[in-house]
């Protein structure tokens, strides 16, 4: 256990905490046993080893942070870590990519129960299953989500800045004075360029120009090792599939003609909408339905985008500028809404409001008022239903 104690300490000691991510101060970190998924790159890592970071030294010996995915545990099992650890005066044990873990939800639900002293903090993949664990973690479990950075975020971590963040509807109903207290502090096309490529991962001025090649090289994982080992994926298909993920990028939107695509593939229907959904899972694509009530692995989605822009620039050769502006709306508004594909227009949130995507020049019909609104690209601030498409990058 003092090899691990020793990994931690170097880890902690490279561990920045000048840039935060809001979920940070969300999290009800005096829980008993807390969750935290999402896909790979998104900062998971880093946001825990910040939290450990402000609350205990690198010397106290109450917190201990471990990778299972490390060689270690080839020869040990979480029990004995949580056993060793707490009898060792241990208070906060951190467990990194549990999935890679076989048995992970028994041995943390024995420790939960036969542990109380011990708080556990656990992170893995989007495709992490918690009911259908093998272990009833569903009661015990505090579960978080963390998504790639938003626009707000991307600004603050290149500016320094501490914007807010605004609910939908401030955005929706009182626009036009957000945008501009906004603007008087940045200018949103200065930044939103950039971030539409290389903002929505954390890493990016670590990787700098081989930034679409490690996102790359992270889509490979999901597919060639992720979806295998959690969703039995045929890594077969997994050519096929890159190749969908492409034509996704460059389509005006993406919908999905079933039957072409399972022949052009060579896989039945019945699989094709399953691998559909397990692409949504692990978060390389955001499939968008008619209504989000009993989805089921059979469902055809009406559309489908990437889940975020970022991966479009990686991925496609001509990328939509249409699909780009969906693909930023859709993810931004996804995170904390329902959205859902309208018997017209581009978006349904929560059942209510009907949005519209597009550039400057976009505007509702007339008859088209209420709770009907347009979300626009090319403006700093807008005017009564049209919305800056940019404004929508500060719900989270």
């Amino acid at each position: 256990m003092e090899y691990l104690f020793e990994l931690y300490r170097r880890l902690w000691n490279r561990t920045s905490l000048d840039f935060q991510r809001s979920l940070i101060s969300e999290i009800k970190w005096e829980n008993r046993l807390i969750g935290i998924t999402g896909a790979r790159g998104v900062g998971k890592t880093t946001m825990i080893l910040q939290y450990l970071k402000s609350q205990f030294a690198v010397s106290d010996n109450a917190a201990l942070y471990a990778s299972l995915d490390h060689i270690w545990f080839s020869s040990h099992t979480l029990l004995e870590l949580a056993d060793q650890f707490s009898k060792s005066g241990g208070k906060v044990l951190v467990l990194d990519e549990v999935h890679k873990y076989a048995g992970w939800s028994r041995e943390l639900k024995n420790i939960y129960d036969f542990y109380p002293e011990l708080q556990v903090i656990f992170t893995g993949s989007s495709l992490l299953e918690i009911l259908n664990s093998g272990a009833d973690l569903s009661r015990r479990a505090l579960m978080y989500s963390l998504k790639g950075m938003s626009f707000r975020e991307y600004v603050n971590f290149e500016t320094g800045n501490t914007l807010p963040e605004f609910s939908l509807n401030e955005v929706l109903n009182q626009h036009e004075e957000i945008a501009i207290e906004l603007v008087n502090k940045f200018r949103p096309y200065q930044f939103f360029g950039n971030y539409l490529k290389h903002g929505y991962y954390p890493f990016s001025r670590e990787f700098g120009d081989l930034y679409d090649q490690q996102l790359r090289a992270i889509v490979n994982l999901i597919l060639e090792v992720e979806l295998p080992q959690l969703r039995k994926f045929d890594i077969g298909y997994v050519p096929k599939i890159k190749q969908l993920l492409s034509i996704i990028a460059d389509s005006v939107p993406f919908i999905p003609n079933v039957t072409k695509i399972s022949q052009k593939i060579g896989i039945n229907r019945t699989t094709l909408l399953t691998y559909f959904h397990y692409l949504d899972e692990s978060k390389l694509t955001s499939n968008l339905y008619q209504s989000n009530e009993g989805i089921s692995l059979l469902q055809k989605p009406e559309k489908l985008y990437l889940e975020n822009t970022n991966l479009a620039f990686a991925l496609g050769r001509n990328v939509d500028i249409g699909n780009l502006r969906e693909t930023f709306f859709l993810n931004q508004v996804s995170s904390k809404h329902s959205v859902t594909l309208p018997e017209k227009g581009d978006f349904l949130i929560d059942r209510k409001w009907n949005i519209e995507v597009g550039g400057i020049g976009k505007d509702l019909p007339k008859k088209e008022q209420g709770f009907h609104f347009v979300a626009a690209d090319g403006i700093e601030t807008g005017l009564g239903s049209k919305i800056p498409l940019w404004l929508f990058g500060f719900l989270y």
